[in-house]
């Protein structure tokens, strides 16, 4: 049984256009910077990551949205001066450092936008900002970024295989339906059935293997 989360998830249409809207936008903030595909490749990987540990941390909507471009922008930034360095840690403990800070930048915002007159010292006292340095939180990474890589995975692999295979395998693996049922509604024999839960499985191993390697 899944993990209840503590905010309500859009289902996967709004995310999408949310997402798709964002990427437009940061890559339009891109525009002069080398080699957009890789920046559009990375946003796709990570988007979902970034933006439902943002929503964990309590903040809005928006707010995670503008966590995301905030965080691949200071992450593209980072690039031009040498970025991730691996002889100091794993990558993914680098991205949560980044998406951390973010984070915290976003609730500082909103205690500026709602303090009173131009005091902004309410940064400091006023608040209840989630503790982004606790065991807990650090296992909402760890999470999320188990669930990110599945997902992003089967994205990839989505690019990559004919339309009727992967949804043949949607069906038969990620939605669990029987062979039986499959066939029946797709029209599909068994051997097509069969190639397709083979192929796609296979590229989806090799892309999850690809995401995790950033683990270490």
């Amino acid at each position: 049984m899944q993990e209840e989360l503590p905010w309500k998830i859009p289902d996967d249409g709004e995310l999408e256009q949310y997402a798709d809207r964002t990427r437009r936008s940061l890559i339009a903030r891109l525009h002069d910077w080398q080699d957009q595909r890789s920046w559009d490749e990375f946003y796709r990987t990570y988007w979902r990551l970034i933006y439902a540990v943002a929503r964990q941390a309590g903040l809005r909507d928006d707010e995670a949205w503008d966590t995301v471009q905030e965080t691949i922008l200071t992450i593209a930034k980072q690039s031009r001066t040498g970025g991730y360095d691996p002889q100091k840690g794993s990558f993914k403990k680098w991205l949560w450092h980044i998406t951390r800070w973010r984070i915290k930048d976003s609730f500082k915002n909103r205690l500026i936008e709602t303090a009173p007159g131009d005091d902004t010292t309410a940064i400091t006292d006023a608040a209840d900002l989630p503790d982004l340095h606790s065991e807990s939180f650090e296992r909402v990474w760890e999470q999320e970024w188990q669930r990110n890589i599945i997902k992003a995975a089967t994205e990839r692999v989505k690019m990559q295989v004919n339309p009727k295979q992967f949804q043949i395998f949607d069906y038969c693996v990620l939605r669990g339906m029987s062979t039986a049922d499959v066939r029946r509604r797709l029209g599909v024999s068994l051997a097509q059935v069969y190639l397709a839960k083979h192929r796609v499985g296979s590229i989806l191993r090799h892309e999850i293997e690809q995401l995790k390697q950033a683990e270490n």
